[in-house]
């Protein structure tokens, strides 16, 4: 592997460009590259993925100017090729990764990365970081499910991690842009993909872990197993943060060369938390023994933020500074994004939570905080063409932590959504079955749930989150969650 990687360095001096296809869980190249690329020389790796093999593309590639194929597999020439390389490795997915790496020069090590993985809660640090460092006076980078950045700067994203190629090429613009940190999402599919095995990170954060993605990793055990790859392989110079209240914390670090630093609430820890008081709107913290005021909510957001104060401590900012910073961060958007149209009336919250712990999570908090005889209606769905065994988990967490559950569509895809509600419904007991409402149409279910709310009452649409969106078999429909909810709001309440 590594004798065909030397031999790429010199193929790379003539490679205009770089492009790849092979998996439905890498987003797949564009082979079709413009005009102006067809005259250049391009490099093509031939993933050999789940869905798609690369490898039946490279006639197409070929076409379209690439000079070198890299591939597992032996080379498959005509005679009048000869001028093609073809450069046979071990690991395709991890030649991409390197590859991009030395194609865009390696724009890793020239700023401070930092990533962050878990089940919950990874788009909320890492844009609670951005939003930091951008405050502090810092040119910042982000990659995240709600949306890429390089510094004040908007950059298109379709999945939680991207791409290899993609992933160093918007590394290399942010180093062109000046950015000082970049703070991104890493996935589990993104490990187990090798999407980010050639980048150099200064630091790693570690959330929680609960059941979520068993539709590719089949075992929770294997899931687990993906994400401590990342701490596995995080550099001796690097810092490993890690939930100490998460069980599975410890697990992350038993391997890792990188500096271990803690974090937690409830347990010791390096950098430690109290919630002091919360309500629907703000939330009192001690940290480290100093006080701070914030609009964000929650006590999973008590996690988030302290994760935030650490990092940026651990980064070297002073931690007043980080604290001060810190009071002035905004809510995420579809993370408990509030939604309220009329003072002392019905409140909404729309938030991304899709697992079952992180719907009990978010269900709880919001119980806790309803005042007088308020009652908290969730609305919520399960995606289709994912983890079936998941459904009865999520219609579980939603119904015991509500008054009032509402089921429906979430995204679903290529199955029909009767069938996924009936997975949901399938171990639903009858004492929470009573509560509990079945409607397949989503913009359905939110008008019922608002038509359902009294003035007291909470309302939370969960798992989509920021999505604008709803796959319906092959095709993105308009659909957000915060509008239908804000929209039915204001009709309830004949406000304009």
């Amino acid at each position: 592997m590594d004798n065909d990687m030397m031999k790429l360095g010199d193929l790379l001096r003539h490679i205009d460009f770089l492009s790849f296809t092979g998996d439905r869980d890498v987003e797949i190249a564009n082979i079709q590259v413009d005009s102006r690329k067809i005259e250049k020389q391009g490099l093509f790796i031939a993933v050999k993925g789940t869905d798609l093999d690369g490898n039946q593309y490279i006639p197409d590639a070929l076409s379209q100017g690439a000079i070198c194929i890299v591939s597992e597999f032996d080379p498959v020439l005509n005679p009048d090729e000869d001028h093609i390389s073809w450069v046979k490795v071990a690991n395709d997915r991890l030649a991409a990764s390197r590859l991009a790496e030395a194609f865009y020069d390696y724009p890793s090590r020239k700023l401070k990365l930092i990533g962050v993985t878990g089940t919950n809660g990874k788009s909320t640090i890492v844009n609670f970081l951005y939003q930091l460092f951008e405050n502090l006076g810092f040119k910042t980078g982000l990659f995240s499910t709600i949306g890429n950045r390089i510094h004040n700067k908007a950059i298109g994203a379709t999945l939680t991690t991207p791409d290899p190629v993609s992933l160093s090429r918007s590394l290399a613009e942010m180093v062109n842009e000046g950015c000082d940190y970049v703070f991104m999402e890493v996935s589990s599919h993104a490990l187990a993909q090798e999407r980010i095995a050639a980048l150099e990170f200064d630091g790693g954060v570690f959330t929680n872990i609960t059941r979520d993605h068993l539709d590719y990793h089949h075992t929770f055990a294997d899931y687990i197993k993906t994400k401590k790859i990342f701490f596995d392989n995080l550099p001796q110079n690097a810092f490993a943060l890690l939930n100490s209240d998460d069980r599975t914390g410890r697990v992350m670090g038993q391997n890792t060369t990188a500096r271990k630093v803690t974090y937690g609430v409830k347990g010791m820890a390096d950098y430690k938390a109290q919630i002091l008081e919360y309500d629907l709107n703000s939330m009192l913290l001690e940290i480290d023994g100093q006080e701070i005021y914030t609009t964000i909510t929650g006590e999973f957001n008590a996690y988030n933020l302290l994760a935030t104060y650490s990092v940026g401590c651990l980064l070297g900012v002073e931690a007043r500074e980080v604290l001060r910073v810190l009071s002035a961060i905004k809510e995420i958007p579809g993370r408990l994004e509030k939604v309220k149209v009329v003072e002392g009336k019905a409140i909404g919250f729309v938030d991304y939570a899709h697992t079952p712990d992180a719907v009990e999570k978010v269900g709880s908090t919001l119980k806790k905080l309803i005042q007088g005889d308020g009652r908290l209606i969730i609305v919520l769905g399960c995606g289709g063409d994912r983890d079936k065994t998941k459904r009865p988990l999520m219609a579980s967490a939603a119904a015991s932590n509500s008054d009032i559950a509402i089921l429906t569509s979430d995204n679903p895809r290529n199955e029909d959504p009767e069938e996924i509600l009936v997975d949901m419904l399938s171990q639903l007991p009858p004492h929470l079955l009573a509560h509990t409402f079945k409607v397949k149409d989503r913009k359905e279910a939110i008008r019922m749930a608002v038509s359902m709310a009294a003035d007291k009452d909470v309302i939370l649409v969960a798992g989509k989150g920021h999505e604008t969106y709803q796959i319906v078999k092959e095709r993105k429909l308009p659909f957000d969650d915060r509008v239908v909810l804000h929209e039915a709001l204001k009709e309830k309440y004949k406000t304009h």
